[in-house]
C-alpha cells in the first residue's frame, strides 16, 4: 500500500491496483464464450418451460 501524509499529519493509504490487460478482438470470440452463451440460452428456455408447466 502506498501511504501519503496529508496536511495536519493525517495518513492516507491507497490500495495497489492490478495492471489492466488489453484484450484483442479475437479473444472476445473464443469458443468457450459461445458455449457459455448457448448454455445460458438453453437454461433460460428450460426455466420458462418449467414455469409454464407449473402454472
Amino acid at each position: 500500500m502506498q501511504v501519503t501524509e496529508e496536511d495536519g499529519g493525517r495518513l492516507n493509504a491507497f490500495a495497489r491496483e492490478p495492471r489492466m490487460q488489453v484484450m484483442e478482438a479475437d479473444e472476445l470470440r473464443a469458443s468457450g464464450s459461445k458455449v457459455l452463451l448457448i448454455g445460458g440460452a438453453v437454461l433460460v428456455l428450460l426455466l420458462v418451460a418449467v414455469a409454464a408447466g407449473i402454472s
